[in-house]
């Protein structure tokens, strides 16, 4: 399963900082992490998205919120506050939804005090590095298979329905990325 992990440095040689790691997020595979329920929750979602990937392009950040709020073990104590059409909302009202997502997002602060997000958006900088590492010969090293599998798995699910890519995930297709995505899948496997 895949985890985030925080302000580590680990033992990839490739990987140096200046500040101590502040603010590095790193994706990392562990087939045995998590409990087989918490792998199928995982799987669940990831099916999910792949399923509605013409509807809903951006991931959400659903698995690393999973894997924080889980870690953390949160539960939401703050009763939710509805506000029905045409009703004034009060100081009360609005107080009280305030510290509910003040208390969900402190659980989502990750340990060196930043909030961890996807880069969702631009479709033409993974193929790019991809080219880059297999020019370099580098390839093998950077990107274990799980990695390119994942890779793979993500251009996939930011294809749109025409068969093509576009400059986001949200971008109707253009040549330019859409070959970009094929040549990268071509090298990938």
């Amino acid at each position: 399963m895949w985890r985030l992990k925080i302000a580590d440095e680990g033992n990839d040689p490739y990987i140096f900082s200046t500040n101590n790691f502040v603010g590095r997020q790193i994706w990392e595979f562990d087939p045995d992490y998590g409990t087989p329920e918490q792998r199928a929750e995982v799987e669940a979602a990831r099916e999910n998205f792949l399923k509605n990937r013409y509807h809903v392009q951006a991931s959400s950040d659903l698995i690393w919120r999973m894997q924080f709020l889980r870690e953390k073990d949160f539960k939401q104590t703050i009763a939710q506050v509805k506000v029905e059409d045409g009703k004034e909302i009060t100081k009360e009202n609005a107080t009280t939804a305030m510290k509910r997502g003040a208390h969900f997002f402190s659980a989502l602060q990750a340990s060196d005090g930043h909030w961890p997000a996807e880069n969702a958006g631009p479709l033409f900088f993974l193929p790019p590095l991809v080219f880059c590492l297999y020019i370099t010969r580098h390839q093998d090293i950077v990107l274990p298979v799980e990695y390119r599998k994942e890779i793979l798995h993500y251009l996939y699910c930011h294809q749109n329905e025409d068969g093509g890519w576009g400059l986001h995930v949200e971008g109707h297709s253009t040549m330019f990325c859409t070959t970009l995505s094929y040549i990268c899948m071509r090298i990938i496997g």
